[in-house]
């Protein structure tokens, strides 16, 4: 059963958290990409994986299908969902 979510107090941080970290992933990995492109300095796999870990899953999803990056990486598909099920965890635990 779904329990309904309060939108006070630590749960508004916690979403404005995740809203956070889920578009800064999408950034980065769309920033990687065209560093990848250009022959530049690129973002640590590091980061994109721990950021995917700490609830950016969602953004580091669509980021890899909407900059085609990292796709063939199946570490990066592993973290990424455990990322999402650290979000739904932590959302359902606060409900």
């Amino acid at each position: 059963m779904l329990k309904e979510f309060s939108f006070s107090g630590i749960g508004l941080v916690l979403i404005a958290y995740f809203v956070f970290i889920n578009l800064l992933l999408m950034l980065l990995m769309g920033i990687d990409k065209y560093k990848a492109k250009h022959h530049k300095w690129r973002i640590p796999e590091s980061t994109l994986l721990a950021a995917g870990l700490a609830g950016g899953g969602i953004g580091g999803l669509l980021g890899m299908f909407l900059f085609r990056h990292k796709t063939k990486k199946l570490v990066f598909y592993i973290v990424y969902a455990l990322g999402i099920v650290v979000l739904y965890f932590t959302g359902y635990k606060l409900a």
